[in-house]
Order: structure tokens, then C-alpha cells, then sequence
């Protein structure tokens, strides 16, 4: 497997573009959308199926980097859409092809950003997974490319694609509850312990070194590879940036907020005695100025909030509106619900009409950018274990140098993120 150096990555995709504007054109409106799946565990294994159901897209290949992923999505995607996909171990030939219209993101964290700058100046449309990215550096660049090369980016925050939550967002920002003084979100369930695990060997058909990419080497471990990522901050962003996200995105929607003035988090491990190096309860609060947001999450506890396991809360002067996957309703006020309709699969369908229209979608990616920079937020104010003040026009901390470094990361040899896109 070769790799590319490190200052010459960015020449890999091929770009095309003429006084800012790019060359390859959309697809016309009567043509089905060319997409490849990169990543195809979990997420993208559900993406591959949503993008093949959908009559305006065709799944042409998929990609992941450990051959037992792959098991038998590519005869489901044919079973669903009648055309088999290739499969790739490399994303850099599916940018490189320029008969694939768009990518779909569902990698670790570490590589959302990276893949989707290359795809942005390959002339690749992109719908990348949630969170945006793995720090604010990254995201800020995200929607840099996005611009540069005029390109679709749909974050995976389904939610601003659910019609009962869109209407939950209108009953807040009509006035329906009051002034809000508060939005909380949360998410309490029982994971595993991934328990202590000792370097091992890489299995058979995994690009350990690609799957690494732009972090920094560490060795194999089986407990920390496959999901486990999520928990160590080398590749992942911990249940903030894994669930917070999408109650983050409501709250911050609802409220009509973009950067926090000032920070802070508590929290640690305090039930799981194993490998994992992020927080197993953790609480954020990011205070704005006519409000704030709250964070909560237990990993170890089903126990719910307002009854709910995962929920966003409006608290207003007038009532509060309650939110989670299936419904929004309004308590201790003028009693009011709705239901829901959407989800992934209308998400996935804005991003395909937005290829077509070059709209903005749903979850663009500066409204992506946006709500995943809080969980990076909380989760530095949670390493440096004290409130910060937060620069929004400058995306750095006020005279805290330490907090600043972990806004951006250090690189692996392999890849690196640029300076300038």
C-alpha cells in the first residue's frame, strides 16, 4: 500500500478549478448521482443501503480498509439496486475517478476532515458522517474547501432533516414558550467496558497504517480499534462528539446561537475501570449571551432525563419543549406535540437534490462545523479542567496557549491538514 507524502497529498485528487470556480460540472436532473461509500462499518454500512434505496442515487463503489467489513453489503447494494458496486481499499482511486459524483464519509473521526478537503478539490460532492471533524482547525478548513471549489457538504445530523424537528425549532423561535433561558440535551444508556487490552497483531486484510492515516502511530490494540475508537482522543471525540452532537445541533438551532463566550465541563471515569481515556460522565455548559446550553451523558446508566434517554429540553419562561426522536411536546405551558417524519433517509435525499440544484443543504457543513466545534469545546475544557473563554472571530481561547493546541493536532508522517486549502 503506498502512501503519499505528507506536503504533496493535496495534488493526489487531480483538482480542477478556473478562477475559483470548478470545472466538473453536476450531474443533470434527469441522471442518478454517482456515489462510493468510504467506510463501510456501521454508519456507512446504513448509508451504502439508504444511497442505493434512493431512486436518484447509485452506490458504484465502497471502500473500507479492513476486507471483513465489507462481508456482503456489495450483493445487498445489488439486491437493492440492481447494480453491484466495486470495492476499494484506497479512497484516493475513488477520487481520482471521475465518473463518481459524491463520496459519503463514514470513517473514524480523524479522517472526516481530511477525506473531505481531497474530495472538495477532486470535484466530489460530499456527505460526511457527524461529528464534521476531530478538532476546530479541521473543521474550519471543511468549510474553507467547501467554498473554494463550490462544493455540496452535508453533514450527517439527521436531525435538521426531521420535519418534527424543524417544527419543535419554530414553536421555540416563535415565542411559543417564552423567552428561553436554557436548552439541555443528554444521553444516558449501559455501554460495555472495553476492559485492558496489550498490543497485538493486526489481522489479516486490515491497512492498519491507512486506517491510522493522519493520527499519530499507535500500536494495535483489538480493544481500541473497531467502534472502540471513539473513547481515545487519538482518533475519536468521546460520547460528546459521538451522540452530543446531534442534541448539541438541536439545542444550538433552537436557540439560534453560534460560539459560546465561555466553557466549562466535569466529569471523568468513574465507573469504567478499562482502557478508555475519555470521560464516562461528563456535564458542559456553554454560556452565550441571553443563554446556555447543557450537556450530559452517563455511559454507564440507562436512567433518563425528563423520561427521556437521549432529548433535547427547551426551558422557557412560558413552558418547556421537550424533544427526542420520535416527537417534540410542550409542558407546563400551552400543552402542544407533534410527531415525527424524516430521518436518514431525507437527509440523504437533500443532499442528492442539492447536488442537482448546488443549494445549500439541510446540515451544510458550516452549520456542521458550527455545532461540532461545541463538543470540541467542552471536551478541551474537560482536558484542561477549567473554564475557558472562547475568541469566536479568531476560533481561539483567550490567553490560554494550552487550551489553544488542542484546538488544532499533530500529524502522522503519512497526511497532514494544510494551512490553506
Amino acid at each position: 500500500m503506498s502512501t503519499t507524502n505528507r506536503r504533496t497529498f493535496l495534488g493526489a485528487a487531480g483538482v480542477l478549478a478556473l478562477s475559483g470556480k470548478l470545472v466538473a460540472a453536476a450531474p443533470s436532473a434527469s441522471e442518478k448521482v454517482r456515489v462510493a461509500v468510504i467506510g463501510v462499518r456501521g454508519r456507512g454500512r446504513d448509508l451504502a443501503r439508504s444511497f442505493a434505496q434512493s431512486k436518484g442515487a447509485e452506490v458504484v463503489a465502497l471502500c473500507d480498509i479492513d476486507d471483513a467489513s465489507f462481508g456482503k453489503l456489495p450483493e445487498s447494494v445489488e439486491e437493492i439496486s440492481g447494480k453491484a458496486p466495486r470495492t476499494e481499499k484506497d479512497f484516493r482511486r475513488l477520487l481520482d475517478d471521475k465518473a463518481i459524483d459524491a463520496v459519503a464519509v463514514a470513517t473514524p473521526d480523524h479522517w472526516h476532515a481530511l477525506i473531505t478537503v481531497m474530495a472538495c478539490q477532486a470535484g466530489k460532492d460530499v456527505y460526511c458522517e457527524k461529528p464534521a471533524c476531530h478538532n476546530v482547525v479541521e473543521g474550519r478548513r471543511m468549510v474553507e474547501a467547501a467554498r473554494k471549489y463550490n462544493r455540496v457538504v452535508q453533514i450527517g445530523t439527521q436531525r435538521r432533516s426531521m420535519s418534527h424537528v424543524k417544527d419543535a425549532v419554530e414553536q421555540v423561535q416563535s415565542g411559543k414558550i417564552g423567552k428561553v433561558g436554557m436548552a439541555r440535551a443528554w444521553i444516558h444508556q449501559q455501554r460495555k467496558s472495553i476492559g485492558h487490552g496489550s498490543p497485538g497483531e493486526v489481522p489479516k486484510g486490515v491497512d492498519y497504517a491507512m486506517w491510522q492515516g493522519p493520527a499519530p502511530d499507535r500500536p494495535f490494540y483489538a480493544n481500541r480499534f473497531h467502534y472502540n475508537w471513539h473513547w481515545f482522543w487519538n482518533w475519536g471525540t468521546g460520547e460528546l462528539g459521538n451522540n452530543g452532537i446531534h442534541g448539541l445541533d438541536v439545542a444550538r438551532w433552537g436557540l439560534g446561537v453560534e460560539a459560546p463566550l465561555r466553557v466549562s465541563s466535569g466529569g471523568g471515569k468513574y465507573v469504567f475501570d478499562d482502557d478508555q481515556e475519555v470521560p464516562d460522565t461528563q456535564i458542559v455548559t456553554w454560556e452565550f449571551p441571553e443563554s446556555c446550553i447543557v450537556w450530559e451523558h452517563r455511559m454507564w446508566s440507562k436512567h433518563g432525563t425528563e423520561g427521556l434517554g437521549f432529548g433535547i429540553a427547551f426551558y422557557g419562561d412560558k413552558g418547556t419543549l421537550l424533544v427526542d426522536e420520535k416527537s417534540w411536546r410542550i409542558e407546563d405551558g400551552e400543552k402542544a406535540e407533534g410527531k415525527s417524519s424524516g430521518g436518514q433517509a431525507s437527509h440523504v435525499q437533500n443532499f442528492l437534490d442539492c447536488v442537482h440544484s448546488r443549494e445549500k443543504p439541510n446540515a451544510d457543513v458550516e452549520i456542521g462545523h458550527l455545532s461540532t466545534r461545541l463538543c470540541h469545546l467542552g471536551n478541551i475544557a474537560y482536558r484542561t479542567g477549567r473554564k475557558l473563554t472562547f475568541d469566536a472571530a479568531r476560533e481561539a481561547f483567550v490567553n490560554d496557549p494550552e487550551a489553544d493546541k488542542l484546538l488544532g493536532r499533530e500529524y502522522s508522517s503519512r497526511f497532514e491538514m494544510p494551512s490553506q486549502v
